[in-house]
């Protein structure tokens, strides 16, 4: 599958981003996506992850109450609204999917997500 992620740019503290995630070549019903971001300076994180159905999802300490992670399956899209963003928020910002069985099941491993999205800056100014 194949991953596109527009929807980055520059905004202020407190603000609100929406980030999406648009698949091709195949069906994204049948991956778990998961969204990454690597901040200046530091390794890639992981943020919100998502399963097949979207019945469970999974969210990074440091963004629970802020990110909300879904997904329109009938437009092979998921999407990362982001509210009160702070500057440590600044990042790229990466979709990845992973391939699984399971509609319920989410991981926060890197490990298993073999489809990456090419990544959007996201910048929060102070």
């Amino acid at each position: 599958v194949q991953l596109q992620a527009p929807g980055g740019g520059l905004v202020q503290s407190g603000g609100s981003l929406r980030l999406s995630c648009v698949a091709s070549g195949r069906f994204l019903d049948r991956y778990i996506v998961g969204w990454f971001r690597r901040p200046p300076g530091k390794d890639r994180e992981f943020v919100s992850a998502i399963s097949r159905s979207g019945t469970t999802t999974t969210d990074a300490d440091s963004v629970k109450g802020r990110f909300t992670i879904s997904r329109d399956n009938a437009k092979n899209t998921v999407y990362l609204a982001m509210n009160t963003l702070k500057p440590e928020d600044t990042a790229v910002y990466y979709c990845a999917a992973a391939r699984s069985d399971s509609e319920s099941y989410v991981t926060t491993l890197i490990g298993p997500y073999n489809s990456w999205g090419q990544g959007t800056l996201v910048t929060v100014s102070s």
